[in-house]
């Protein structure tokens, strides 16, 4: 059988090639990264992402399998281009001496970079032992790193990544627009501190999908200056739940507003779906906010609004809470409760809560009806809520 080549067929074959062609690929272990999880390859690392942001037309950086061990790392654009692709087969580690990336705070960081997407690959930061230094309430630990960070950044993409055992966050979203993270694991221990899974503030238009969350903190943590986040599909637990907060810790404080979390499921949690700010003034604010079709399996907090938080009763006791929360939704919430009150509406003094609706709501508190508490809490239930409606 003879194939005729039509004009169309040979100029989309010639698109083909020419995009294979033009495509830039540079190989981590040409630059002198060694995979053997002991030779420092920060340098060559640093030195493919230089390459890859100097070219002119879209790159790739490949890193193989094995194991790669990293510093500290930064990197920078603005780049030449606006489609660099880091695709990651292998391990990259942290070294074991968690002092080594604690004292700047971030293990890899990203900034100021536009179109740079990761796939696959693992994250080890070994925060163990700086986790056993936490609890064992020395007071000489070091705050420690987080993992993965993209600031002032746009159109990134995080998908098929695996993060495990961060020092603190896992992966942080800060002052970005246009971000889609799906399909990654993140694993740390139930009691490991400060290990958000994902973290965003100061962003917008952030889309987290199909992901399992197991870690000793939030496992999804929205801070303030964040809008137009979509959530779904997500696994949670251990850890504390989706929170948007802790919010209003300062007077002047961008809100958060337009945020949808739905069908997600929280195993063993401390707290569901969660609103938090602090008990002092601020002139900050949660609008237009739903959570639906969520699953509580013996989660302690169900759904909690916080307006009360402030650690440790200092700089902000007795105060009422200054951010003012909105137009919040919960939508066909199932499941059981931990502890007796399932559903906490604990609202400013100040500025209660307002246009809180609930709608085909049922938790249980060991095969009974669970109870629900408000404080300065207004809206309406509609349809069947259990427990009863409190606003």
């Amino acid at each position: 059988m003879v194939l005729l080549r039509t004009p169309m067929m040979v100029y989309i074959l010639s698109i083909f090639i020419d995009s294979i062609f033009s495509s830039a690929m540079y190989n981590v272990v040409n630059f002198g990264a060694k995979p053997d999880g002991k030779t420092d390859s920060t340098t060559a690392f640093l030195n493919a992402w230089g390459k890859a942001c100097a070219s002119s037309n879209p790159a790739s950086i490949h890193v193989p399998q094995g194991r790669f061990l990293l510093g500290s790392a930064t990197f920078t654009g603005k780049c030449s281009n606006n489609a660099i692709s880091i695709v990651i087969e292998g391990t990259l580690v942290a070294p074991s001496d968690y002092r080594v990336i604690s004292k700047a705070g971030n293990w890899l960081v990203f900034e100021n970079v536009d179109g740079v997407s990761i796939r696959g690959g693992v994250l080890d930061a070994q925060g163990n032992a700086l986790w056993e230094c936490k609890n064992s309430g020395q007071s000489n630990c070091p705050s420690g790193a987080t993992t993965l960070e993209f600031t002032n950044s746009n159109n990134i993409g995080i998908r098929g990544l695996t993060s495990i055992n961060s020092q603190m966050f896992h992966i942080v979203i800060n002052e970005c627009h246009n971000v889609k993270v799906q399909s990654v694991k993140v694993m740390a221990a139930g009691n490991s501190p400060n290990t958000d899974g994902i973290h965003v503030q100061m962003s917008s238009d952030v889309t987290i999908l199909n992901s399992k969350i197991r870690t000793g903190d939030d496992c999804v943590s929205i801070g303030p200056g964040s809008s137009n986040l979509w959530i779904e599909n997500v696994a949670c637990g251990p850890g504390h739940g989706i929170s948007i907060g802790s919010l209003g810790k300062d007077l002047n404080e961008p809100g958060v507003q337009n945020v949808t979390v739905k069908t997600v499921t929280f195993t063993g949690t401390q707290n569901g779906v969660r609103i938090k700010t602090w008990a002092k003034p601020s002139n900050g604010f949660v609008r237009n906010v739903l959570f639906q079709n969520a699953i509580m399996v013996n989660v302690q907090n169900p759904i909690v609004i916080d307006q009360k938080y402030c650690p440790g009763n200092k700089g902000c006791s007795g105060q009422a809470s200054g951010v003012k929360i909105s137009d919040v939704t919960y939508q066909n919430i199932h499941g059981t409760s931990d502890t007796q009150v399932a559903v906490k509406f604990d609202c400013s003094s100040e500025y209660p809560c307002s246009g809180i609706r609930m709608e085909d709501v049922k938790l249980t508190y060991n095969n009974q009806v669970a109870q629900a508490s408000c404080n300065n809490a207004g809206g309406a239930a509609l349809g069947s809520v259990q427990p009863q409606s409190c606003l």
